[in-house]
């Protein structure tokens, strides 16, 4: 008999043992997969706090956003934001946001998060964009401007926080998501039409000929030549 108890608790702390150790390690693993979020997103972040300037638009594939309807001020104004190295921003933005997407999928975020948050982050880049633009030309947007900045910071953290806490309380998001979801959307249309309206003011004819004439003064030397050898 003390033979068969002492099997009995052997097997079962046995049993108690593996679940912990399973236990232990799925919160590992969780672990990694929430900080490889961050770490994405931390980049994300960086690509568009990092815009600096603004080109004429170089060649390739436009900016397709995640959400809502498409709103290219790239395409409409001629113009690229860029980063401190000259490097093409909304480029960098996309392969940013394409990692993120990878290690949010795999620490379990719904896809439809995913998809707000990097519509909002390429939002933001479009709004910058646009103030820079606006810079250029002397301010024409006035307090305009300022509502524009103040819905697209509003839109863009509603979106980061939702992509948070889908990733630190997946359960608690998914009883208010359809809510959630609907607000994202109002809000983006309003900050869509924002855009809409300061584009159409920023393409008419006397400011865009500002913006080209200050855009190629700021041109170095030569840099006509050397784009015609180029050719």
């Amino acid at each position: 008999m003390p033979g068969l108890m002492d099997l009995a608790y052997t097997t079962a702390g046995g049993v108690v043992g593996a679940a912990v150790t399973t236990y232990i390690a799925r919160n590992h693993e969780r672990r990694q997969l929430r900080a490889a979020v961050m770490e994405q997103l931390q980049r994300v972040w960086l690509v568009r706090a990092g815009v600096c300037d603004i080109v004429p638009h170089r060649a390739g594939r436009p900016a397709a956003y995640m959400v809502g309807r498409q709103l290219s001020a790239t395409g409409e104004l001629g113009l690229s934001p860029v980063l401190e190295d000259g490097s093409d921003a909304e480029r960098a933005l996309r392969e940013a946001v394409a990692g993120l997407v990878v290690a949010a999928l795999s620490a379990g975020i719904p896809r439809r998060v995913l998809d707000f948050a990097g519509g909002g982050e390429e939002r933001a880049m479009q709004c910058e964009l646009i103030r820079l633009v606006d810079l250029r030309v002397g301010g024409v947007l006035g307090e305009s401007l300022d509502e524009l900045t103040s819905l697209c910071a509003e839109y863009r953290e509603a979106t980061a926080q939702l992509l948070l806490q889908a990733l630190w309380h997946p359960w608690q998001i998914r009883w208010r998501m359809r809510a959630r979801v609907r607000a994202l959307r109002t809000a983006v249309e309003a900050l869509h039409h924002k855009q809409q309206e300061a584009v159409s003011l920023l393409t008419r004819s006397p400011r865009t000929r500002t913006l080209a004439q200050q855009l190629a003064a700021a041109l170095p030397p030569n840099a006509d030549e050397s784009g015609s050898a180029a050719s």
